[in-house]
């Protein structure tokens, strides 16, 4: 039986009609650049994260780079960013000329660990910047009470999040601003590139509104060196009929999620994930952590299971980040997850019959590597 990573197909059957009458809709108006569709997405985004202020953007990239530059973060500052996280963290902080500073993870939860945060704020760090890596919330409050301390903001990276909590509250307010992603994978996903800025502060959705469209509120006036990263009408439109079934899809994830963990229960060998007390996590990933991961992983594509790995080689040591000057050893908590994390098939319209083959071929994988080791 093949299983694929996330299945597409099925849910594109779910809501196929839904879809073309969406995008029938967006080409009848006309109308496809800073439209009704994103405007009425921005409203329905906005209300699901219980904040004030949504302001679409071209992706997610897009969206943690205008909070910075809303922020005013750039050439000489310093982010504090998770070592253990998708480049694009880092990246965002590159662009607006700002150093990025990383600091390593739990390493039960794999997000970034709070109580490592003050040892590297310096006089020149202006904000911190968590990521509620695969759908399970960081453990913002004492982020938050670091950064007051310091005078610092808190950017959420939520771009695998889209409606997680963290005690009781909706991911997307818990900080000064937060980036999401709509890259189709996401929870909430188009069928291309978007990403949205959220936020309770009036200030800062206003500044991303007029950096995302060349710097002009009037056509032709433009009163800063802006950028074109605006989210499109279609893309916008698809969201609306996702976003409707947002909260039953993750549900769905939840419980995809509670098979894994009873059918994977005892199997030597396997970290499961871990959910603080305080979490309510969306499942973008289900992620264990396996020692001879490479090889676990080939042979379960020989049964047809579909994994990824995210992620293989960590921010600090990526080519693009050698002028740092990390070296191999630097973050090593990070390094070893890197090396041993495993994402299984999840989405929400995963099967038990489905997940059972997954369970079924990890289980074979892990004992065959355990033989070979011994």
């Amino acid at each position: 039986m093949r299983v694929p990573f996330l299945d597409f197909a099925a849910m594109h059957a779910e809501i196929g009609p839904g879809l073309e009458s969406a995008c029938a809709r967006v080409i009848n108006a006309r109308s496809f650049v800073l439209g009704r569709e994103v405007e009425a997405f921005e409203r329905e985004f906005a209300a699901y994260c219980e904040a004030e202020h949504c302001v679409g953007v071209g992706n997610g990239l897009d969206a943690l780079t205008l909070i910075l530059q809303a922020l005013d973060i750039g050439h000489g500052d310093e982010v504090i960013v998770p070592a253990n996280t998708y480049i694009a963290t880092w990246l965002a902080v590159s662009r607006v000329g700002a150093t990025p500073v990383p600091v390593e993870p739990d390493a039960a939860t794999f997000n970034l660990d709070p109580a490592r945060v003050e040892a590297v704020i310096t006089a020149r760090t202006r904000a911190i910047m968590p990521a509620h890596l695969y759908g399970q919330p960081a453990d913002i409050d004492p982020i938050r009470t670091a950064a007051e301390r310091h005078g610092l903001k808190v950017v959420e990276d939520a771009a695998q999040a889209h409606g997680a909590r963290y005690k009781g509250r909706r991911v997307g307010g818990l900080g000064h601003a937060a980036g999401f992603s709509f890259y189709p994978s996401k929870n909430l996903g188009a069928i291309g590139d978007g990403g949205a800025v959220v936020t309770n502060d009036a200030v800062v959705a206003d500044r991303v509104r007029l950096l995302r469209n060349y710097g002009s509120r009037t056509k032709y006036r433009h009163d800063v060196l802006g950028v074109n990263t605006r989210l499109d009408e279609l893309q916008a439109a698809v969201l609306r009929v996702k976003l409707p079934l947002l909260e039953q899809w993750n549900r769905h994830r939840s419980s995809a999620a509670d098979r894994y963990l009873a059918a994977l229960q005892g199997l030597a060998g396997l970290q499961m994930p871990h959910v603080a007390a305080w979490a309510e996590p969306v499942w973008h990933l289900f992620v264990v952590r396996v020692a001879d991961r490479d090889e676990v992983q080939a042979a379960m594509r020989i049964d047809g299971i579909e994994t990824m790995v995210h992620y293989p080689l960590p921010p600090h040591l990526q080519a693009a980040y050698a002028p740092l000057g990390y070296v191999e050893g630097a973050f090593p908590i990070t390094e070893a997850m890197s090396r041993e994390v495993l994402s299984l098939p999840m989405g929400p319209q995963i099967t038990e019959g489905s997940q059972a083959c997954v369970a079924d071929a990890l289980r074979a994988a892990v004992a065959c590597s355990r033989r070979r080791g011994g």
